[in-house]
């Protein structure tokens, strides 16, 4: 009765230590968030500055003046609570490096030193995609949106009924925000599909038999992710595809890897019987 006893403290006592490790982490990841967003909110109304510039460069692009863009509010809250919005957004993008430092330093430990190899890689690619998606929502698309609802404004003889785009500051967050967030999103699928590939849970010819569900579903994604418009609906498609893509030669280079590394140990198997 006393071993079963002491068995049972012993398996407890690495638990323990696993759970004294998590909340480490997470305190210094919550740390890390939290400075960061009192960065970001200190510096609010310049971060909002600074995402308004698409929506001028598209009020160029519709013959407009691009130094008369105005954006509204019309509650007396709703402008503190896109500031805090913002700030939360970038913080989690600020913090993202801690965050998975942190997530890595956690899990490290229970890996073998080739699978904290083959992990580490895919570490620093995910934030490197999602600030290539974020980029382009930014440069390209966010003007494209933008200058595509602008041609919808009525600004023509005075008999007409003038119609005017007036954004609330709380709604144009949200679109460039969930812009940004589907774009980065979709680019981590190489990520994704390489990581399951070296598991084994999918093969690059099963991504090639299945290349014509995922331009439907890719479509399908873009429509619920992106604004009820066909510029952004199809630009976000259209990169997914492509994506896909490469997803498919990151799995064969996958499969490729493996196969030389199979044929190295056997032949090191080989040598070490003949030696013997």
């Amino acid at each position: 009765m006393n071993s079963e006893v002491d068995d049972i403290e012993k398996s407890s006592a690495p638990l323990i230590e696993h759970l004294i490790e998590l909340r480490s982490r997470l305190m210094w990841a919550l740390g890390g968030f939290f400075i960061a967003f009192l960065v970001c909110f200190f510096f609010a109304k310049q971060l909002f500055n600074l995402l308004v510039i698409p929506f001028k460069w598209a009020t160029g692009w519709a013959g407009l003046d691009p130094h008369n863009v105005s954006l509204i509010y019309t509650a007396p809250q709703e402008f503190f609570f896109t500031q805090v919005k913002l700030a939360m957004f970038g913080g989690m993008v600020l913090a993202f490096p801690i965050i998975a430092a942190q997530v890595y330093k956690f899990v490290a430990p229970g890996l073998y030193k080739n699978e904290r190899g083959a992990f580490l890689p895919f570490l620093i690619a995910s934030p490197l995609l999602f600030l290539l998606g974020a980029s382009l929502v930014y440069f390209f698309f966010t003007p494209m949106v933008m200058w595509f609802f602008l041609a919808m404004q009525q600004t023509g003889p005075e008999n007409d009924v003038q119609i005017s785009l007036l954004p609330k500051v709380s709604e144009y967050l949200s679109l460039i925000m969930t812009l940004i967030f589907s774009f980065g999103l979709v680019f981590q699928l190489p990520v994704v599909t390489t990581l399951m590939a070296r598991v084994g849970l999918i093969t690059s010819q099963g991504l090639k038999d299945k290349r014509k569900w995922a331009i439907v579903i890719a479509f399908v994604a873009a429509a619920v992710l992106t604004p009820p418009d066909p510029v952004s609906q199809i630009g976000l498609a259209l990169p997914t595809i492509l994506l896909y893509e490469i997803s498919i030669f990151t799995a064969r280079w996958v499969e490729r890897k493996r196969e030389e590394d199979r044929i190295a140990r056997e032949k090191a198997d080989a040598e070490g019987d003949k030696s013997a």
